[in-house]
């Protein structure tokens, strides 16, 4: 496969690029948290008072703990953890799956805790074999409806979420008597996937490109002789670009907020208005018994703009609260000395355009002129994607299809911050960097060609490619 031109080229970026003696190339691994990197809001935002104090508002409410009943009703009655903040947790509020021992006060598995922690009730309820307290938050999908024998009907896609837990036996819950899924069952139908939570640092830039900054950065890659090609997953609504999700399939952050308020944490709001039913349940089934609907006690939605709030902020809906909190978060701050000093950070960003990765991974894109905080306004958003969907093969393939995106495809994963992840791909397989890179080479994979020049590197230069991605 063209190895003799590929050597060529791996020879002339070793002479170009080599910084001393090969060594075996290793993850770095999570980078220090010392200093400021992610997790803060844009400086425009704390000058303003006003819209300071909705991200404030949205800060907490992203962090609030729901209940049933209460002050923070809602939860359930199915749903995979009972806070956002808890999910997104790494390495601050906004981030993604946390574990123990990486930072101070980030872990355990939040999801492995919720029997010992009082939030499900233990005889109704057990952890999922996938739920590790050292492992990533999950959740977890059936690409396909089981058949009368218990097998994947690979005529009868499926893809929603499994809720990992129920209401059930909690005190707040009444009568609501539901199971959990069968995921042992799943298992041995090798019928499950999973997903990790998305970092949320810097969506607000994401959610300014303009489309045809994206359609133009598209051409612009087109014709690469690498394999690379990729497409957009576009809004049923009104067919312009999405952008949010693994597969790119949420057109907005308030899309994205309303519908993981309601399937993650199984609570109604202005966009998704009634309690979900697992997908067999809706689908199958009849829907959710009766005693388990309206368990708040406050009629639908649960979550609602607040017409007797004293102030614009707490006026808002949770779930507009959540989406100000994400667009108001600025990106992440890339280390320039570290891992490995500022020379091998400098190659190993210089490679990772000359082996291909930048054909996906667009460093940097522009948005539009924004009316919500000047933060946001025709800046350089330093994504490290091109917001597109790829295929990305058999050994990634997760056989869920989401708006446009298919089986194999995924979008591009956004890079900064990346330094400070703990699990990395969709379903957090890996806490490896190598690994990772390693994964994207398969059949039907986009990616293959780039990462067999990878491959063709020297260790060192590996090496600087592997401190590069930690710097971000």
């Amino acid at each position: 496969m063209k190895t003799t031109k590929l050597a060529s080229v791996v020879a002339i970026l070793a002479a170009l690029f080599f910084t001393g003696t090969a060594f075996a190339q290793t993850d770095p691994g999570v980078r220090s948290n010392t200093g400021v990197n992610a997790g803060q809001p844009f400086a425009s935002v704390t000058a303003s008072p006003n819209d300071l104090a909705f991200f404030q508002t949205g800060f907490a409410q992203f962090n609030e703990h729901q209940t049933v009943t209460g002050d923070n009703p809602g939860l359930g009655p199915r749903f995979n953890l009972d806070s956002c903040g808890a999910c997104h947790s790494q390495p601050a509020p906004g981030g993604t799956s946390p574990a123990s021992g990486i930072f101070p006060n980030v872990g355990p598995n939040p999801q492995s805790q919720v029997i010992a922690n009082g939030v499900v009730n233990g005889s109704t309820n057990t952890i999922p074999y996938f739920v590790q307290a050292n492992g990533p938050v999950r959740e977890a999908r059936f690409p396909f409806f089981f058949d009368q024998f218990g097998n994947a009907n690979h005529n009868a896609p499926n893809g929603g979420v499994e809720d990992l837990f129920t209401v059930t036996g909690r005190a707040d819950a009444g009568a609501c008597s539901l199971q959990q899924p069968s995921f042992n069952a799943a298992r041995a139908a090798n019928n499950i996937i999973f997903r990790i939570p998305t970092p949320t640092f810097g969506t607000g830039l994401m959610a300014n490109i303009d489309d045809s900054t994206l359609l133009a950065n598209h051409a612009a890659q087109a014709n690469n002789r690498l394999g690379v090609g990729g497409a957009f997953n576009h809004n049923g609504n009104d067919g312009t670009i999405s952008r949010f999700g693994w597969k790119a399939q949420n057109k907005s952050l308030m899309i994205f907020a309303g519908e993981a308020y309601n399937v993650e944490m199984g609570i109604s709001n202005e966009l998704f208005t009634q309690d979900r039913p697992l997908p067999g349940e809706d689908q199958m089934g009849s829907g959710l018994p009766a005693n388990c609907l309206n368990l708040a006690g406050v009629g639908y939605p649960e979550d609602i703009t607040h017409s007797d709030g004293t102030s614009a902020s707490t006026v808002t809906s949770d779930t507009a609260l959540f989406s100000v909190f994400m667009q108001f978060l600025d990106q992440p701050t890339p280390s320039t000395t570290a891992p490995g000093g500022a020379t091998s950070i400098t190659n190993g960003r210089r490679l990772f355009s000359a082996i291909g990765c930048a054909l996906c991974h667009t460093p940097s894109l522009t948005t539009q002129a924004s009316h919500l905080t000047p933060g946001l306004s025709n800046a350089a958003a330093n994504l490290f994607s091109d917001i597109e969907i790829h295929h990305m093969g058999i050994g990634l393939a997760d056989n869920v299809s989401q708006g446009g995106a298919g089986g194999d495809q995924f979008r591009t994963s956004p890079l900064w911050g990346l330094g400070q992840r703990i699990f990395f791909l969709h379903d957090g397989r890996t806490s490896n960097l190598l690994s990772a890179i390693e994964a994207h080479q398969c059949s039907g994979s986009e990616a293959t060609q780039v990462e067999e020049n990878f491959d063709l590197l020297s260790p060192s230069q590996q090496q600087d490619l592997l401190n590069f991605l930690r710097s971000l």
